[in-house]
């Protein structure tokens, strides 16, 4: 247990430090007694408003999505029994991507984009749910062999759209494809939805430890199976719907989070929904942090990063495993 507190004093650590580089670092870079300052003081000065009303909404941003998806990687992983399943599996951000490219290709303001990625993204994962389970049963197979296919489609239409756009539409376009948080600048809704979807999947976590075993298992223990999974599926796909709206495509961080925290903490998912948040948010935080600072003043998509840190730890992820086996 003193091993399990120590992890968790570490992610916490990591995660205030992964901020608080967050709004120093940048263009302009800031050291921590001007921080601490600028908190204390709350003067209207320049450098106050760049950490209050630039840095601090992108970097609270880039936590609560990172902690969204990587919990929503934890869960689609029970779901599916798959290890390699992650909350853009089921033609997510397939479906978020169509929608979003064509309210962008008609012009409409950021508000209607929005909109239709939110709207994409739910009815793209609903539907591949809806077609898996149009049987009257579904097993994790049909759920991710629908959502490859239907994924593919979605890929055809979006490489359709960037073929028939003006070339001041496409940086936008491709930008928002691999994840974008410069316009990210009201967590608020983020954050709370982080907490509560932390809060009631960590009431959830006997039963996610029970599935986890098997389906005959979980009922022989009262679980009703089909309603449960019907309300883990809910939860993923609102999560990741909300992910995707706020700052685009962002991948990896829901394939190796969960991999990771399964490695240095107790399989049992009290600990792993907790430590999936700290470290997926914390993640993204870097990530965006290298994205917008390494060739500062211009930034890199935030999706490019993590996948440039998420294929080098997934190998080694990998190769770990297969040498405990």
């Amino acid at each position: 247990m003193k091993r399990t507190h120590l992890i968790f004093l570490g992610l916490i650590l990591t995660s205030l430090i992964a901020i608080l580089t967050g709004l120093i670092s940048g263009s302009a870079d800031i050291n921590l007694n001007e921080l601490w300052f600028l908190l204390i003081e709350n003067n209207s000065s320049g450098i106050n408003t760049l950490i209050m009303e630039l840095r601090l909404p992108r970097v609270l941003s880039a936590f609560a999505v990172g902690g969204l998806l990587s919990i929503s990687g934890v869960l689609m992983q029970v779901l599916l029994k798959n290890p390699l399943a992650e909350p853009y599996i089921l033609g997510t951000s397939g479906g978020a991507a169509v929608a979003a490219l064509l309210a962008m290709s008609f012009g409409l303001s950021t508000v209607w984009v929005d909109t239709a990625a939110f709207s994409g993204a739910l009815g793209a994962t609903f539907l591949v749910f809806g077609i898996a389970s149009s049987s009257g049963n579904w097993r994790p197979s049909q759920l991710i062999l629908t959502g490859v296919v239907l994924a593919s489609g979605f890929s055809a239409i979006t490489t359709m759209i960037l073929a028939i756009s003006t070339e001041q539409s496409i940086r936008g376009m491709l930008f928002w494809m691999m994840g974008d948080l410069s316009f990210a600048y009201s967590p608020q809704h983020l954050l709370w939805l982080l907490i509560i979807t932390v809060l009631i999947t960590m009431s959830a976590a006997r039963y996610l430890d029970i599935l986890s075993r098997g389906e005959l298992q979980a009922s022989i223990l009262g679980i009703r199976v089909n309603i449960f999974r019907i309300a883990i599926f809910s939860i993923t796909a609102l999560a990741t719907a909300l992910s995707v709206t706020a700052v685009g495509v962002i991948g990896f961080i829901g394939l190796v989070v969960p991999h990771t925290v399964r490695l240095i903490v107790d399989n049992k998912h009290r600990f792993v929904i907790p430590a999936s948040a700290m470290l997926g948010g914390s993640l993204l935080v870097i990530s965006d942090t290298l994205a917008r600072t390494i060739i500062a003043p211009r930034q890199l998509p935030v999706g490019a990063i993590t996948a440039l840190i998420g294929v080098p730890l997934f190998l080694i992820l990998m190769q770990k495993n297969l040498a405990k086996n």
